[in-house]
């Protein structure tokens, strides 16, 4: 078989009604959209109009909240700091801090802060000073003979000091 001998089965495609053709193709002049009306007219789009009733997405309550002042981490995953120091991007004998990080171009942009994630083999002793951690990242790292300092993000203005 070859690629110009692939078809679809006899049946499988329906071919579109083409409208406006005549009146002979049973979809001429009005083209099934019926007689006047705002339906009828070209760029009318009615999708949460309930005739004159209040639409159901107005009578439902609003969830939810965002914190506008939510801290932002830019992630940082264990695979890409290994693959990062093999690939002599940073040098993983020295204290590896945000700047650095960012410098190097491992970490697009710092955001609030710089987070560690991830589970990865880390076969060297590394040390790294970031805003965050998780447990099994630390765990990773320290496991291997490296060290994680947490150093305080910043506080975003008017976030609550906890």
């Amino acid at each position: 078989m070859k690629l110009n001998e692939l078809a679809d089965n006899p049946g499988a495609r329906k071919s579109r009604m083409r409208v406006g053709r005549g009146i002979g193709s049973g979809k001429g002049k009005t083209a099934g959209r019926g007689v006047k009306g705002q339906k009828s007219r070209s760029g009318v789009a009615i999708k949460g109009f309930e005739g004159g009733q209040m639409p159901i997405h107005r009578r439902l309550p609003k969830r939810g909240f965002k914190k506008p002042n939510q801290v932002q981490y830019a992630e940082l995953t264990l695979d890409k700091l290994v693959a990062a120091i093999a690939a002599q991007k940073v040098d993983g004998q020295k204290l590896l801090n945000e700047a650095d990080l960012v410098a190097s171009g491992v970490v697009r942009r710092k955001k609030d802060g710089i987070r560690l994630i991830g589970t990865a083999d880390v076969n060297l002793a590394v040390t790294v000073e970031v805003s965050g951690v998780t447990a099994g990242a630390r765990r990773c790292i320290e496991s291997a003979g490296g060290a994680v300092n947490v150093v305080v993000a910043k506080q975003v203005e008017g976030a609550d000091s906890e």
